[in-house]
Order: C-alpha cells, then structure tokens, then sequence
C-alpha cells in the first residue's frame, strides 16, 4: 500500500503468497477486493478510479469520493491512537491492533502514481459515505438493482465470521448482523456494518431507517475502540 505501488505490483506480491486454504473450503476476510480491482480493470480495459467513477460516485453526486484528493487544503490529519492522547500519523508509522500492528503510509493518497485499492485507498467526506449507505438502506437505485443489493446484504459465511463480534456474519462487503443477543447491540438483525482502518465506522440499520457514520480519522480507535459503540448506543438511546 506504500505510496506509488502500482496495481501489477501488489497483485504481483499477493499472488506470490501460499494460499491459507483451498478456494471454497473456508473464509477468512483478506486482501480479496484488491484482486478483484484488479479483474474489473482487464474486463473494462480502464482503471478502477474510472470505472468507480462511471458507476458509482457520479450517478450519486459524491464529488469528493475518488482515489485522489483534488484539493489538499480540505484533507483532514491523520492521528494514530496515542497516550494521554492521539499523535499526529506519519509514513511508516506501526499502529497495534488486535495482536499485530498495521503500517501506515497516509501520504499515499498524495501520490497519482498509487494503484486504486479495491478494498480501500480512496478519500471522501461525510456526506459523501452517508449518501452511499442510504442509497443502499432505500433499495440501491441508481447504482444497483434491488435484488443485487438483497444478495450483498445477506450472510454468506456465518457466524464463525465474527469480524465485529460475536454474533455477526459477512455478507459482499459488509458484516451482516445474524444474532443480536449474542453482542449486546441494540441494532435490528440484519443490520449491515464496517469500518476502515483509518478511524472510521458506519452501520446500516434497515429495520429501523438508519443510516449512520462516523469519521474520526484516529485508528484504530475509531474504527474497533470505544467510541463507535457509544455512538451507536447513543443514536439508539
């Protein structure tokens, strides 16, 4: 993810990884949309940035969703969990998460030469991700078919997914809420949930109608701390 990799590069790297299972015999979320970028661009013969473009951000107005920033005046600082408080983010800088670290380069997205990452390294606003997830609490249109957006929104893994706790399952490209009981959450079963590594989290809650993010720029804690439970506790409060 390193400033200036090119997509031939980093599929290069990730195919010259042994796989951890045979395809089809188990789940473990990875790097799988990065490859999966990378197919879209040969079967468009474009870059995933275009194609993004085409069928996503314009048909929604999201003018500042896209893998550059065009006005850098606007890009908010980067923060990584700190003691008594959050430290300014640097390139190369180790975060810990969970029982490993995460090395982060935030001045990638400065950089026109980074490939587009299908499972991340694009920028946005608030407003921009909010308007993406009510279009998918309302049924998907412009951008999907309501039956498209059934199939992304069930579980396909099970609860053995766990990515945000117990209790919850994975759908295509979300976590899908199978057992309320089993996290103690207030949301409705099947509500549709993630987060990004930067510092954000956001939920789709269809039974209730809500849409809900949440954009700290701080990681990890605004992604897996303390703070998006209690945001979600208190929207429901």
């Amino acid at each position: 993810m390193q400033p200036g990799l090119s997509l031939e590069e980093n599929l290069s790297r990730l195919g010259a990884v042994p796989l951890a299972f045979s395809p089809g015999t188990g789940w473990r979320y990875s790097l799988g949309l990065d490859v999966l970028g990378g197919i879209l661009e040969k079967l468009e013969g474009r870059s995933l940035a275009e194609i993004v473009r085409e069928k996503l951000t314009a048909p929604l107005g999201l003018t500042d969703a896209d893998f550059v920033v065009r006005d850098t005046a606007r890009l908010a600082q980067a923060y990584a969990d700190g003691d008594p408080e959050p430290v300014p983010m640097t390139d190369g800088m180790r975060v810990p998460i969970f029982d490993t670290t995460a090395c982060f380069a935030p001045s990638r997205i400065l950089d026109a030469k980074s490939y587009p990452s299908g499972g991340a390294g694009m920028v946005g606003t608030a407003s921009d991700i909010l308007r993406f997830l009510e279009t998918i609490r309302t049924g998907g249109a412009p951008i999907l078919d309501p039956r498209t957006v059934e199939t992304m929104a069930a579980d396909h893994v099970g609860t053995q997914a766990e990515t945000q706790g117990p209790g919850w399952g994975f759908g295509y490209g979300w976590a899908v809420l199978l057992d309320p009981a089993m996290t103690g959450t207030p949301q409705a079963r099947g509500t549709l949930q993630w987060g990004g590594a930067y510092g954000h989290n956001w939920f789709i809650d269809r039974t209730n109608g809500l849409s809900v993010v949440a954009l700290t720029n701080t990681a990890f804690e605004g992604m897996a701390g303390a703070f998006p439970s209690e945001i979600r506790n208190a929207v429901y409060g």
